[in-house]
């Protein structure tokens, strides 16, 4: 055996460990971008088990919380609240308000479904990072459906279930219903806009019933927020 055989040997090894490490980099980086793939289309998948398992925990949470709010059988002879809008009006926001004063951060308030992104989930008391892991969550410094103003609603984009993945899908005039104990709401989107994450001008009511569903933006930045407005077209005292 020649001394340049004994000397050329041992360079096969690490061109042999260059080669597998970069089919190992090239494997990992594809496998990258199918990750990148389905979290972009369908949001984290990992994540995503444990909102639908926190749902199945809030829909018995809701069930209980509906049977307290079944309204009683009229007594005979009594006049239809209907019949009166601004008592029913006014008895809808003591419902609303006594539903927002039982629950607890975190807890199931009602139903969101949203047909033109296949939304239906349930939606649970604060915007804080522990609630909205289970659900899209209404902001407490804003209202609840049926009080006249602000209804403001976040959720999550990528992760935890991605509520609002394709909220910027929404048209005007498409169909959001919140199915509260105390009643259904059906809303028309009329609007949207894109605003820095810090304007929190966004969380003031202007005087009148409106839902507000926001999400980061663009899709894996906190930078901006996009918020969808929707003005009512039927509620239960309507």
């Amino acid at each position: 055996m020649s001394e340049d055989a004994v000397v050329r040997r041992p360079r096969s090894l690490p061109r042999r460990a260059v080669r597998v490490g970069g089919t190992i980099l090239m494997a990992l980086g594809l496998l990258a971008l199918v990750w990148g793939f389905v979290v972009w289309r369908f949001g984290d998948p990992v994540t995503g088990l444990y909102t639908r398992w926190q749902q199945r925990q809030l829909q018995t949470e809701l069930s209980q919380v509906q049977r307290r709010y079944a309204a009683p059988a009229p007594a005979a002879g009594a006049a239809s609240a209907s019949a009166d809008p601004a008592a029913a009006a006014a008895a809808m926001r003591r419902q609303a308000r006594r539903l927002r004063s039982e629950t607890g951060r975190g807890e199931a308030l009602g139903r969101i479904r949203v047909s033109r992104i296949g939304l239906d989930m349930i939606v649970v008391n604060g915007t804080d990072r522990d609630s909205l892991v289970r659900g899209p969550g209404v902001d407490p410094r804003t209202h609840l459906p049926g009080e006249g103003q602000l209804v403001y609603i976040a959720g999550h984009r990528t992760t935890y279930g991605a509520p609002f993945a394709q909220i910027d899908r929404l048209r005007p005039g498409d169909r959001i219903e919140l199915d509260m104990p105390y009643g259904k709401f059906v809303y028309r989107v009329s609007s949207h806009v894109i605003v820095p994450a810090d304007d929190l001008d966004r969380l003031r009511s202007r005087g009148r019933e409106e839902v507000a569903l926001q999400a980061c933006y663009p899709r894996f930045s906190a930078r901006q927020r996009y918020i969808v407005y929707a003005t009512p077209v039927k509620t239960p005292a309507s």
